[in-house]
């Protein structure tokens, strides 16, 4: 089963960033989560929300 969260590493990996431009952005992610009233965790996004917000709606791309 693959990890429901994303975390910085492989942010920066995906992006070919930084990573404390990955941290930058998961922190991005994670205030708009929470604006939405989710419990976040700090260096950790949604794996789908982070895709959602990079590619759009569509399908997860691998």
């Amino acid at each position: 089963m693959e990890n429901k969260f994303i975390r910085a590493d492989d942010v920066a990996r995906e992006l070919s960033v930084s990573k404390p431009y990955a941290y930058k952005l998961i922190r991005r992610l994670n205030d708009e989560l929470e604006a939405q009233g989710f419990i976040t965790i700090a260096g950790r996004v949604n794996r789908q929300y982070f895709h959602k917000r990079l590619y759009g709606e569509g399908k997860e791309i691998e």
